[in-house]
């Protein structure tokens, strides 16, 4: 089926850095009617996909580009998964990619500009960055890179979303958004407390503006090259024995606080013995958090799927460890 290039699909892209809350502010905006007909594609740095089943809201299924990122050694597959979606039947309003905490924006952008069919058929509405208010000092004071993907983010925003304001004051977000605006003193600002925003200041803004790009990277037309710090790797691990949750959970505090330093980011969808539904679990650095998530279907394989990113992680002991700690295992925590 050919494309219609007769209206112009609007894409907003949805980033930030690792942990910083993309997929709630994602769920929220997909419980809008503003958002009826958005087709949703989530892109995930591992090869095991987390946030697209934590998508809620759409009838539709979410459409995954898994290991890599899509600015970099996965961008073919963002522009051949955009030309299959427009081709397809269904009626699509607009497009709303999420992209994984270290991609950097720039080459994202280009793709939208420089690629024939994507220019011809859509058009980009707003770069929206997600701006973590508790841990962004730390991200931008990290130098261990030639490129601070954080700072880019943010420096190609259109539209940052502050989030996390119930763990911070007034002074906090004031400081926040001044770090902020030193960077991208032309972003829009928009408060965000548990994922919740004013839609319309999100979605339908028409914010994106060539021009401050080009002013921000002037090669933005050219061949861009985009390398992640090699140190930054991902762990997958898939468990099919149900976990002993309370085994399980002493273990993840342990292990968090152990490498709270250099693990960025863990998330995880787990079966627990004994327990008819999932848990779904996330971290940034030392804070973790968990609730229930849906019931198992019955014909679902009970499947423990977890992903953990930082520096310097081992993963063979990871999956080692994890392994033993099924209802069969005996604990590696004393």
């Amino acid at each position: 089926m050919p494309i219609d290039t007769s209206r112009k699909i609007p894409v907003t892209v949805l980033t930030g850095f690792l942990g910083s809350g993309k997929t709630t502010l994602l769920n929220q905006l997909l419980e809008s009617d503003l958002l009826a007909d958005t087709a949703v594609i989530v892109n995930e740095f591992g090869a095991i996909s987390i946030d697209a089943e934590l998508v809620v809201g759409v009838d539709e299924e979410v459409l995954q580009i898994n290991n890599g990122c899509i600015c970099c050694t996965v961008r073919t597959d963002l522009v051949s998964t955009i030309t299959n979606l427009l081709s397809g039947k269904r009626p699509i309003r607009r497009i709303l990619i999420e992209t994984t905490g270290l991609a950097d924006p720039a080459p994202i952008i280009q793709s939208f500009i420089v690629d024939e069919v994507l220019s011809a058929a859509t058009t980009l509405d707003a770069v929206v960055t997600v701006v973590d208010a508790v841990h962004i000092d730390r991200w931008l004071a990290d130098q261990s890179s030639e490129e601070n993907v954080a700072a880019e983010q943010i420096a190609f925003a259109d539209v940052a979303v502050i989030s996390k304001l119930d763990l911070i004051d007034e002074d906090g977000f004031a400081r926040c958004e001044a770090t902020v605006r030193a960077i991208n003193p032309l972003v829009r600002s928009v408060r965000a407390i548990n994922g919740n925003v004013d839609v319309a200041s999100i979605v339908d803004v028409k914010a994106f503006d060539l021009k401050n790009c080009l002013a921000i990277e002037p090669l933005l037309l050219s061949d861009l090259e985009h390398e992640h710090d090699l140190s930054v790797v991902s762990v997958e691990v898939r468990e099919e024995l149900p976990l002993d949750g309370p085994l399980f959970f002493r273990w993840l505090n342990t292990f968090v606080q152990q490498n709270g330093e250099t693990l960025l980011r863990c998330k995880g969808i787990l079966s627990l013995a004994g327990e008819a539904r999932r848990w779904v679990f996330h971290g940034v650095h030392m804070t973790l958090e968990g609730r229930p998530g849906r019931p198992w279907a019955a014909n679902e394989p009970r499947t423990s799927a977890i992903v953990f990113i930082g520096k310097g992680l081992d993963p063979a002991r990871i999956r080692s460890e994890v392994s033993g700690l099924t209802r069969s295992g005996t604990s590696l925590v004393a």
